[in-house]
């Protein structure tokens, strides 16, 4: 046996599917991805809605797993319900079996044209959306092409005695051999982060009669639990509602795969009775030329019918699976474990009072967030340690959503026969709202200073780190101010406010002239002192808008409204 060839042919042919699988995928996102977006953000909170959503938006774009990493973002900035996402993500898993149902199809023999065609669209087409019709074509012919490339090259594998015997122990045929494939094939979709792709490598040696119809259809059932890893992944960092909704997703699988390996003998007899009275395919051991050409619609038919029954199981039972989700999502070091981003006071704007009394409670919140995000930020200079800074991207887009939110509400009342008085309190809501959110984008800046002089190992010198502490620690009293202001509705800290922001102008004016002779004298390095400078200057920013919220909360609460 040619073990050359088998390697380079399996391994070559499993890159060039999974190069086909990523150009295919990207080009349809580029085609549709926008309108698919706009879809996913109106789905209604009916369920079975909700899945065909799924089903159609993936079956479109051809990746499950980009489906579900939107889902987590819209969850995670506050546009989707935990329950809408989970059942989006159901119909996604029906949706991304259409690539086994084409793979299975005998039409490699259109690859090549597929791959020229799209190759020449790609080059030389000046249209953008032709371009990437080019790349759907060319990715297209590179999944077939690779696809065929594996199949030819595990034929060789069947001349082998100690490769029939390493496959022969994926034989499903009792419970520990049923586990162990499923285990494989999660381990194999974590690490290529594809289901499509696993599918396509069992289905090519499966054809090749390296694998039996219940052994492959055992590492299908592993595929559908290891492709959750991916929305996993992209929910490590974002808040508790959308860790949940990945954490549900997974477990609809986990469950799944669970009661169908009880159920396994029914399972494989709804495959075969399926694959063979509905699509008329003869039996799937058949074997021709020691291959086995049937096994293929087989193999993919398996991955459609599990999706199909678990997805039918986990819509009808969707409150319960999302409860299940939450118990075992573990809440993040954010306390009270609520989703920071989505709105908690803007409820109703029937009365105009009440409304600007809800806005000015969702205001204060923010304003705790970016005091929170700034005091944990500002301790990573000292520590050098980034995890100390806290989840810091996570709050800044946190206060960019509730500023989007916090608007449209406010100008939702300007519909409203408002009085002098309220109007007046609008406008100077809207301009709090606006300093909040240029705060979080400034201690943003400080944060990025500080990974970039942790990861550059630069380190302020003894007087340098001094001034920061003291810098840094008169902005945070500068914050408890307010923020105990905004809390008690009080005007009278205005004078403290004002004192404060001169105190921090000075301090930076003071500080900046120190460095300088720092610099001069050697002490300090050019590096040092063009990140401790800008340091100085976001500080003094950070006074400027925190003024700012304190001249337009007094005002406001002075009205008395």
């Amino acid at each position: 046996m040619d073990w050359q060839f088998v390697v380079f042919s399996v391994f070559g042919g499993l890159g060039m599917f999974i190069y086909g699988m990523t150009i295919m995928s990207d080009s349809l996102k580029r085609i549709a991805g926008e309108r698919m977006k706009a879809v996913l953000a109106a789905v209604s909170t009916n369920r079975i809605l909700a899945c065909l959503t799924g089903v159609g938006v993936t079956a479109a774009i051809q990746s499950s797993s980009a489906t579900t990493v939107m889902l987590v973002g819209f969850v995670n900035a506050g546009l989707m319900t935990t329950v809408q996402a989970v059942g989006v993500a159901l119909g996604a898993h029906i949706g991304t079996t259409m690539t086994a149902q084409i793979l299975a199809f005998k039409i490699s023999e259109i690859a090549l044209p597929c791959i020229a065609v799209g190759a020449g669209l790609q080059v030389f087409a000046g249209n953008r959306k032709v371009r990437n019709f080019g790349g759907f074509l060319l990715g297209f012919g590179f999944l077939f092409f690779g696809m065929t490339l594996m199949t030819s090259g595990a034929g060789p594998l069947r001349e082998s005695g100690a490769m029939v015997a390493f496959f022969t122990r994926f034989d499903a045929s009792n419970l520990w051999g049923i586990i162990i494939c499923i285990l494989v094939g999660a381990g194999v979709t974590i690490i290529v982060q594809s289901s499509s792709v696993t599918v396509g490598l069992t289905m090519a040696l499966a054809s090749q009669g390296l694998l039996t119809l219940p052994g492959a259809m055992a590492l299908v059932l592993g595929d559908n639990i290891g492709t959750t890893i991916t929305a996993e992944l992209a929910a490590l960092k974002t808040d508790l509602p959308a860790r949940q909704m990945a954490r549900t997703n997974s477990i609809s699988n986990i469950v799944g795969a669970t009661y169908m390996v009880i159920l396994f003998p029914f399972y494989y007899i709804v495959v075969v009775w399926v694959t063979q009275n509905i699509f008329g395919v003869g039996p799937p051991e058949l074997l021709v030329d020691g291959a086995k050409p049937n096994i293929a619609r087989y193999v993919a038919n398996a991955h459609t019918i599990f999706n199909v029954i678990n997805t039918t199981v986990m819509v009808a039972g969707l409150p319960l699976l999302v409860r299940l989700g939450a118990a075992l999502t573990r809440c993040g070091k954010e306390g009270g474990c609520g989703q920071l981003s989505a709105p908690v006071y803007l409820d109703s704007i029937s009365n105009p009072t009440v409304a600007l009394s809800q806005s000015r409670k969702e205001i204060l919140r923010m304003a705790e967030i970016s005091r929170d995000m700034a005091g944990d930020v500002f301790s990573g200079l000292v520590s050098r340690q980034p995890e100390d800074m806290g989840r810091y991207e996570m709050r800044e887009e946190a206060l960019d959503s509730l500023q989007k939110d916090i608007h449209k509400h406010l100008v939702k009342l300007y519909g409203e026969q408002n009085s002098p008085k309220e109007e007046r309190i609008i406008s100077t809501q809207m301009a709090m709202v606006n300093a909040i959110e240029r705060l979080g984008d400034t201690t943003m800046n400080i944060a990025q200073l500080i990974c970039y002089a942790i990861e550059s190992d630069i380190r302020l010198s003894d007087e340098a780190t001094l001034d920061y502490k003291e810098i840094s620690s008169t902005a945070l009293d500068f914050y408890e101010l307010v923020i105990s202001g905004l809390k008690e509705n009080r005007t009278d800290f205005l004078p403290r406010a004002i004192e404060l922001e001169k105190q921090l102008n000075d301090m930076r004016l003071n500080m900046r002239d120190e460095h300088m002779e720092r610099l001069r004298t050697g002490v300090c390095k050019v590096e040092q002192g063009l990140v401790f400078v800008d340091m100085l200057n976001y500080f003094e920013r950070t006074g400027d808008y925190l003024l700012k919220i304190s001249r337009a909360w007094t005002e406001e609460a002075a009205t008395g409204l």
